[in-house]
């Protein structure tokens, strides 16, 4: 046996048999795949690259971003004299409105991709609450989140993105838009690979380009996509080179950023 990411995978045989199956009954439809994993590790690049590719190979696709309204819970805070959104909701509040705008967002994605018969490309799940909250201590909320959050079917394929916390910093930082911290970025990815889910996600190695993660994706996905498929334009790489380092894993941190 051969471990791939989160899963295990057989033999070749295995794998020929299997594929050999999916084309006889004229291969099955992909309903849903996800991409999560901290900021900055190229969740958004991916997403949209995947979703051109689908809709490229004959598999229509629709590029879901599944936020949590962070940024906009910001602006909001800073028309009442707020410097943040955990200042004005405070901590608990703050998780538990993400939780629900992400929620909103994922069931409408999901009613799209119902009504439309369109691949859904979701750029975060619900996984990425969870890892949000477990990354603040929020046990209970957590919990809640479980229990709000699992009607959701389950996506064919869940995509971790792994990079190390101080590559994604440097992204976040190159990109201007927003700001982490190394505290926060570490636990969180201390949370994601605690997550129970993690044994069924398939991890892809985030470092390097665009067009290298990409094509790690696309092996996942050889029943729907081509081998040697056209280059598929997408959002500008915040890719840089690789430090290393990071501290403080596993410390729950202030609610200032989410995966």
């Amino acid at each position: 046996m051969r471990r791939n990411g989160g899963r295990e995978h057989g033999s070749d045989n295995l794998g020929e048999v299997a594929s050999s199956r999916r084309k006889r009954r004229g291969g099955a439809r992909l309903r849903a795949v996800a991409l999560i994993g901290i900021d900055g590790s190229g969740k958004t690049t991916q997403a949209h690259r995947l979703a051109e590719a689908l809709s490229a190979a004959g598999h229509p696709a629709t590029y879901h971003r599944n936020a949590g309204g962070r940024r906009w819970l910001g602006r909001l805070a800073q028309r009442f004299g707020r410097p943040d959104a955990q200042r004005l909701v405070g901590r608990g509040g703050l998780l538990a409105v993400e939780s629900v705008l992400r929620w909103l967002a994922i069931a409408l994605a999901l009613l799209s991709c119902l009504v439309t018969g369109r691949t859904a490309v979701m750029d975060r799940w619900s996984a990425c609450q969870y890892a949000s909250i477990r990354a603040h201590g929020g046990q209970r909320g957590e919990r809640l989140a479980r229990a709000g959050y699992r009607i959701f079917p389950t996506p064919r394929v869940t995509f971790l993105l792994t990079v190390d916390p101080a590559e994604a910093y440097q992204r976040i930082e190159r990109r201007g838009t927003d700001h982490e911290s190394m505290r926060w970025l570490v636990a969180a990815d201390t949370a994601y690979r605690s997550l129970p889910e993690y044994a069924g996600f398939v991890v892809v190695d985030g470092n390097g380009t665009p067009e290298e993660v990409s094509r790690r994706i696309r092996a996942h996905l050889s029943e729907w996509l081509p081998d040697d498929p056209p280059s598929v334009p997408g959002p500008a790489p915040d890719d840089v080179p690789r430090p290393a380092g990071g501290a403080g894993r596993g410390t729950p941190v202030p609610a200032q950023a989410h995966p």
